[in-house]
């Protein structure tokens, strides 16, 4: 039997900070108020204790294993599609909030300019969390587009590709022409088109994509 690596990403959770307010609401378990523990945690943070917490902190790591082979180079856009997209879709279903978003990159119907006049300033309009969605949809979408490789090129192709016997009326002899059948070029470069602004968006949004 042959054995065949694969790829293997384990990247563990984040580590809960210690700290000194951490060590303080400890005593929430015997009965202390949350602003009794605060005022510990607050003393606390003049002792040893603080010290003692940045010492462990300096020294805790989040445990993460990343294991690449050669061929997952091969195809890397590929590859990288195949972990990307499944965490776009978790993250379009548990995120808790959203980034600001700017009119140009979004439908006229979801620009802040479309939304109804804000009560304050300072609020966000109603088209705020709306414009996020189409924006990680729109990322979503690209990358169902590359994990299926060329397969998405395949609908602007019609007929099959056929061979045609052409005569030279000068020589009288003949030559095969092969045709490759019908193809949209304008469908072809709208879509693709959209898979680039898809890319787009995920670069310049990169630093948004926290849950």
């Amino acid at each position: 039997m042959v054995k065949v690596e694969i790829m293997k990403v384990k990247i563990g959770p984040y580590n809960n900070q210690l700290n000194t307010y951490a060590i303080a609401n400890c005593f929430r378990f015997i009965g202390l108020s949350q602003a009794a523990c605060d005022q510990i945690g607050e003393w606390l943070e003049f002792t040893f204790v603080n010290s003692w917490c940045n010492w462990i902190e300096q020294r805790r790591t989040r445990k993460i294993h990343i294991q690449i082979d050669p061929w997952d180079t091969w195809n890397m856009d590929h590859t990288l599609s195949l972990i990307i997209l499944p965490m776009l879709q978790q993250l379009r279903e548990t995120k808790h909030g959203a980034p600001n978003v700017e009119d140009p990159d979004v439908p006229d119907h979801l620009k802040s300019t479309a939304a109804p006049p804000k009560k304050n300033e300072w609020d966000t309009d109603a088209n705020h969390f709306l414009r996020w969605d189409w924006v990680l949809d729109e990322m979503i979408w690209t990358f169902e587009q590359n994990v299926s490789e060329s397969k998405w090129q395949e609908q602007f192709h019609k007929g099959s590709p056929t061979l045609s016997r052409v005569i030279d009326p000068d020589t009288d002899t003949f030559r095969w022409v092969r045709g490759e059948g019908q193809f949209d070029k304008t469908g072809y470069e709208q879509h693709f088109a959209r898979m680039q602004n898809g890319m787009r968006l995920f670069a310049k949004y990169f630093y948004n994509l926290w849950d």
